[in-house]
């Protein structure tokens, strides 16, 4: 079971933020030993003697194994995880001594730009391997101190919990009644962060001066792209291992606000949804969120926020890779145009392999996809079925040097059946549907 990182986009959603079930058993265990340990170090809410916590040789080794597995690109030094891996324990070792000595301090971060699902790029940052270890580091021991305070209703980016957690929790309400909706989206949310008033949240938790150091030096990295080098004057990297957290931090006064007031909200990091009875409760809830983003230096997007009773055509909204519309879950058109898209990829006419090597290499891609939306309309997946079997069937169109436009024939159709996919493994999105509704 998967949790789809990130940052706002939906790549940075499901997919930079894996972690599988053991890994959050780990961390839940993890959170209950540091609390233990951080226990003596408290006062007046205040946490107190954190650093030796973050240099200790166990927290170091088990930074180190989280950003192994989450794997990733060289930053600015150039250096790879396989050149760290190579060298571990000398590096650990370099990281534990910078950090205790107080000589640390973080590389700039390296910019490239990522293509958004919507048409345009999205910048990402790349921390430096070493940068990545330690910030993995300070995460897990200041982590604990706010998930524990954290609402209920916020789901991303938490020991835990994930997308499918916060879609479940939005079935629920609508099945309560609760049609009207606040659809919000925060213009840029990870850029725009007031890094102030964001320490001033940090600090009324932790009071250890060297990890407030440590994390103000992150907020003030650099950013590297191509010839250019620059200080951002508000935010939190985008791509950085501490972003998630410090984001849900600066939003958790919001998530106590309209918890005081009685709305339902579901939060996933920037993207969030308010459930209401009436049309009234809804433009009232917008009302607060309006009054609460501006005065927390925020912006909302005026494009992309708006109210309506989502059982009305064209009224619905879209939440995690989903659209809620009409009284129904389908798929939201940029998750559906990013399935044909890699689909596109994987089975161009011209690829020189068998059509068993390239059934090999989609199905994983289907399985996953549908792993999440198995709860869509399921008109969506026989229709994705024929859309998979017309690209291979132009692709064992050209390896026979048969027209273009002929896969969609009827003596195609007999020539390579269903059956002639299904004997070969391709995962049928249909049918896992059917099966996945059965009663067991």
């Amino acid at each position: 079971m998967q949790r789809p990182v990130s940052t706002v986009s939906e790549t940075t959603k499901q997919e930079t933020e894996i972690q599988t079930r053991w890994e959050w058993v780990e961390a839940s265990v993890w959170t209950e030993r540091m609390l233990a340990a951080l226990e003596n170090g408290v006062e007046g809410g205040k946490w107190f003697s954190l650093m030796d916590k973050v240099y200790a040789s166990t927290t170091l080794q088990s930074a180190w194994k989280q950003v192994a597995q989450r794997k990733g690109s060289a930053g600015i030094d150039k250096m790879s995880i396989e050149r760290f891996a190579a060298h571990e324990a000398n590096y650990l070792k370099e990281l534990g001594e910078e950090l205790r000595s107080g000589s640390y301090q973080p590389r700039p971060v390296k910019r490239i730009h990522i293509p958004k699902s919507g048409g345009g790029q999205r910048p990402l940052g790349i921390p430096t391997v070493k940068d990545r270890v330690v910030q993995a580091a300070v995460k897990k021991v200041i982590e604990p101190i706010f998930e524990r305070e954290f609402a209920e209703h916020s789901y991303g980016f938490r020991p835990g919990k994930g997308c499918r957690d916060a879609l479940r929790e939005v079935d629920a309400r609508l099945k309560e009644g609760n049609t009207w909706v606040v659809d919000a989206d925060l213009k840029s949310y990870f850029d725009t962060i007031p890094k102030g008033t964001l320490m001033e949240q940090v600090k009324s938790r932790i009071s250890d001066g060297c990890v407030l150091k440590l994390i103000e030096a992150y907020l003030d990295q650099s950013i590297v792209e191509e010839m250019k080098e620059w200080k951002p004057t508000a935010g939190t990297p985008q791509g950085a291992v501490l972003s998630p957290l410090l984001a849900n931090l600066y939003l958790h006064p919001l998530d106590m606000e309209m918890a005081e007031l009685g709305y339902k909200m579901v939060r996933y990091a920037d993207d969030f949804v308010i459930l209401c009875q009436s049309e009234m409760a809804a433009q009232e809830a917008l009302s607060h969120v309006k009054k609460w983003v501006e005065a927390n230096g925020l912006i909302l997007h005026p494009d992309k926020t708006h109210v309506g009773n989502c059982l009305l055509p064209g009224q619905g909204f879209d939440f995690l890779g989903y659209r809620f519309e009409g009284g129904r879950r389908e798929v939201r058109r940029k998750s559906l145009k990013a399935l044909k898209d890699k689909i596109r990829r994987s089975t161009g006419r011209s690829r020189g392999v068998s059509m068993r090597r390239i059934i090999d290499d989609i199905n994983p891609m289907l399985r996953g996809w549908f792993n999440y939306f198995k709860h869509a309309h399921a008109a969506i997946f026989a229709t994705l079925d024929g859309f998979i079997r017309r690209r291979l069937r132009s692709i064992l169109c050209k390896q026979n040097k048969m027209s273009y436009f002929y896969h969609r024939s009827k003596a195609i159709h007999q020539r390579w059946p269903n059956s002639y996919f299904a004997e070969l493994g391709l995962f049928t999105l249909k049918e896992a549907r059917s099966a996945a509704c059965r009663p067991r």
